[in-house]
């Protein structure tokens, strides 16, 4: 069996954060969507779901819901095909009101290129090449 990874972000406005994920290249599940919930699909085994606070707050019990514009809960590593199609993925989020940049790891480009990729939350992904992968 194949695994499925699901990352689950706390969203302010699920209408536009689901647009802002479509203009990078993700496509809206309507299966999975609702008015508390985008489920945004990258490919078969990975998938960005989006959720109201207050729906992401019935998943998490007592915790407080932070704000990822100014805390870090977890950074969403991903594969792409290409360096291009990386330095793509940050600059259609930077044209669509998010930003990125660029953690200096020492690693040429030659071998791995990745951003830290700001959504409009404040939610962060991390698109990766690697040479050898």
């Amino acid at each position: 069996m194949t695994t499925m990874v699901f990352a689950n972000f706390p969203v302010t406005d699920l209408k536009k954060a689901t647009e802002f994920y479509t203009k990078l290249g993700f496509t809206q599940n309507l299966e999975y969507s609702d008015e508390r919930a985008s489920g945004m699909v990258w490919d078969d085994n990975f998938w960005v779901m989006l959720l109201s606070r207050d729906y992401y707050q019935e998943f998490i019990g007592k915790r407080q819901v932070i704000d990822p514009h100014s805390m870090s809960g977890v950074l969403v590593a991903f594969s792409l095909p290409s360096a291009q199609a990386v330095r793509d993925f940050a600059q259609a989020a930077a044209d669509n009101g998010g930003s990125y940049y660029k953690v200096e790891s020492g690693i040429p480009e030659e071998v791995m290129v990745g951003f830290e990729v700001i959504d409009l939350d404040g939610n962060i992904l991390e698109p990766t090449w690697m040479a050898n992968s």
